[in-house]
Parts: C-alpha cells; sequence; structure tokens
C-alpha cells in the first residue's frame, strides 16, 4: 500500500509534510520536482515528475491517490485509480462526472473522497455536527422553521485598500464570480447569476464581533439533503456563500464591471495585474473565518441556535489557508487507509465520532474554533 500524493502548490504543503513524518509508504508527484523538493525534500527521496502515465504505471491495488492537483485532473486520475483497484482523495467539489463513478468505485470496494478541505470539507463537518446536536436536542420538533448559514472566506489579515489578497489563483477567483448561485431566501429559491448582486451583511459571533460582506455560492439547495435534512422540514433560510472584508464590494466595483463579460484571455491579463497589485509579501499574516449556524423556530421565537466559528491567520506555522485545507485531506487519507470512509463517491465524513475526532484535529489549526450557543 502506497499513498500517491499528486501536488505541492500552496495550500497542499503542511497536511503533506503531516503524512510524511508517519509511517505510510508515500511518493510525491509534481509537475516540478525542484518545487516539491524545496517544500518536503527534507523529509522524502521519493519525489517524481508528475504524469499521469508513469503514476499509472507505479499506482498498484490498494493504493491511494491524493489529487492536490488544479480541478480538471480529478475525474482522470479517479479514473485511473478504479482501474487499477486505488482509493482516490481530493479536496475539491464533487463534479458531476466524479458523481457517475460512484457506482462502479461502490461495486469495486473503493473509496473516493472529495470535498476534504477547508470550504468545501470543515465546513462540512461543522453542518454535520449542529444538525445531529439539533436533532438530539430537546427543542427539535419537525414543525420548526429552520435557517442555515455557511459562510467562509480566505481575507488579508492586515487590510488593504482592495480589501483582498490572492492565497490562490486569481483566474480561478476572477472566474469563481462569473458562476451563478442558487439559495433560500424567506421560502424562495434565490437564483442569482452574479455575487455582486446578493452582496449582504453578516455580523460573525468572533469574540470581537465583526461585521462581513457575503453572498451565495454555488448551488447550496444539494446540501440540504448532504447534510442530513428532513424532507418535510420547514427551511427559510439555506445558504453556503463566500464571506469578504467590509469595503471588498465597493473596492472590487471596476473588477466587476470588466470580469462578467471579459475574454479569457482578457480574465488572465486581469488576473496578472491583480496578483501583481495585491499578493501577500514574504511572511504577511493570511486569515481565514468560518461561521457555519443553524437557528430553529417556533410560532416565531427562537427555539434552538448554535453556530460554530473560526478564525485563523498565518503565524510561524505558515498560511492559514495551507493548514486548513492541506490537514483535513491528510486526515481523509488516514481514514481511507482505516477503513472509516464508506465505499463509493463521497465528501467530508457525516459519521459523528468521525467528525468529533476531526474537529479536534482542526482545533490545533486554529487560532479560534468554538460553538456558540445563542439561547
Amino acid at each position: 500500500m502506497t499513498v500517491h500524493w499528486c501536488g505541492t502548490g500552496l495550500s497542499t504543503v503542511p497536511g503533506l509534510r503531516r503524512l510524511l513524518q508517519t509511517e505510510i509508504p508515500m511518493v510525491v508527484w509534481n509537475r516540478t520536482t525542484a518545487k516539491a523538493q524545496q517544500a518536503v525534500g527534507d523529509l522524502t527521496d521519493d519525489i517524481r515528475a508528475f504524469d499521469i502515465d508513469a503514476l499509472g504505471a507505479a499506482l498498484q491495488a490498494g493504493d491511494v491517490i491524493v489529487s492536490m492537483l488544479p480541478g480538471d485532473w480529478h475525474v482522470p486520475l479517479a479514473t485511473l485509480a478504479l482501474e487499477k483497484g486505488a482509493d482516490f482523495v481530493s479536496s475539491s467539489y464533487i463534479a458531476p462526472e466524479m458523481q457517475a463513478l460512484d457506482a462502479k468505485a461502490k461495486a469495486a470496494g473503493l473509496r473516493f473522497v472529495n470535498e476534504v478541505g477547508l470550504d468545501p470539507g470543515i465546513d462540512h463537518l461543522m453542518a454535520h455536527d449542529l444538525v445531529a446536536a439539533y436533532r438530539a436536542s430537546d427543542a427539535y420538533d419537525a414543525e420548526n422553521v429552520l435557517s442555515f448559514t455557511s459562510y467562509c472566506g480566505g481575507v488579508p489579515k492586515i487590510a488593504n485598500a482592495f480589501r483582498y489578497k490572492f492565497s490562490w489563483a486569481p483566474v480561478g477567483v476572477l472566474k469563481a464570480l462569473r458562476s451563478p448561485s442558487r439559495s433560500l431566501r424567506q421560502f424562495s429559491e434565490l437564483n442569482v447569476a452574479r455575487p455582486w448582486d446578493a452582496i449582504s451583511r453578516y455580523d460573525a459571533p468572533l469574540p470581537t464581533p465583526e461585521s462581513f460582506e457575503v453572498y451565495p455560492n454555488r448551488d447550496s439547495l444539494p446540501f440540504m439533503a448532504e447534510y442530513g435534512f428532513d424532507p418535510a422540514w420547514k427551511v427559510k433560510d439555506f445558504v453556503r456563500g463566500t464571506l469578504r472584508l467590509n469595503g471588498w464590494a465597493d473596492a472590487w466595483a471596476d473588477i466587476f464591471a470588466e470580469a462578467g463579460d471579459a475574454s479569457d484571455e482578457r480574465l488572465s491579463e486581469l488576473a496578472d495585474q491583480l496578483l501583481a497589485e495585491n499578493a501577500y509579501e514574504e511572511g504577511e499574516p493570511d486569515r481565514v473565518v468560518l461561521c457555519v449556524a443553524l437557528k430553529a423556530e417556533k410560532e416565531g421565537e427562537t427555539v434552538w441556535h448554535q453556530t460554530w466559528v473560526m478564525d485563523a491567520w498565518g503565524d510561524a506555522r505558515g498560511s492559514a489557508m495551507a493548514r486548513l485545507v492541506s490537514h483535513p485531506v491528510s486526515l481523509a487519507v488516514e481514514a481511507v487507509l482505516n477503513r472509516q470512509i464508506p465505499t463509493g463517491v463521497s465528501a467530508a465524513p457525516s459519521d459523528i465520532g468521525l467528525v468529533s475526532v476531526w474537529m479536534d484535529e482542526v482545533q490545533a489549526k486554529a487560532q479560534h474554533l468554538m460553538k456558540v450557543d445563542h439561547i
């Protein structure tokens, strides 16, 4: 059994280093071996130039592929895992093409785990915990009216005029701005073509309360089933969204005006310009804020309301984003090897025992993590 970790980009290294310090046999694959050598060469000599054919030749039944490469690599690598009888782990959202591998993975007894980074990932763990806690509470009533919100954002610890700094590819950030979203607001489906059409204020229950700008992200509605919501529940609000510093919308107004209709070529030019002007300086701390809340109301009165709130920033251990994306990935690899994850294509675990263990691990990676009871 060998773990083949593919990709050693900015958000991958802490989790990779954690696994390399265990007894697990590992091979590190990266398109540029020099970069991988710089990142983890002190911990391993087995660093190879990434090539899917070379990986396929090295892959054995019972191995695990970890894809921390760009998103278009996940399905080809999962397909390779299926052919070779290997398991698969990725931090990214489950694409329809990945979901289509579910039946074959189950038939082969393989585990294809996705959405085990920060967002998606830690947010899923928080949601599963809240739903389980609500179901077990004295306040639980199938007739209650529910509101669920999940907001996450990587923001600069030291605010700049642009109200944002890039911790991942700027082109990806700009393309995400052109993605439509679907959520529930006041019992009605809210469809938004562009994020800037649905920006609202969110007051985060941090130790020092702080307000942010937030907007819905992607399609929130399938996650009601993922989080164990009963189809008969009365859901008033359900939104998974992105969090930004106050003033972000004003600072980005010109970007919104151009990005909506820009060609891919122009988008790349714009991304290069923005990165040059708004990249993190060497040693400059980033920040990650994640808040997941579930509220139940009966006859207009709140009867149950809890929020998981996390605040983390870069320190001597490196960036907060890298810690909080890659550490859960390393936990998922161990869970796959220990057969704690069901077969087939799945997202971050819903088993409350595993959720509790993972959240304890996350606690050590964030400067602030707690569940707030608002009642």
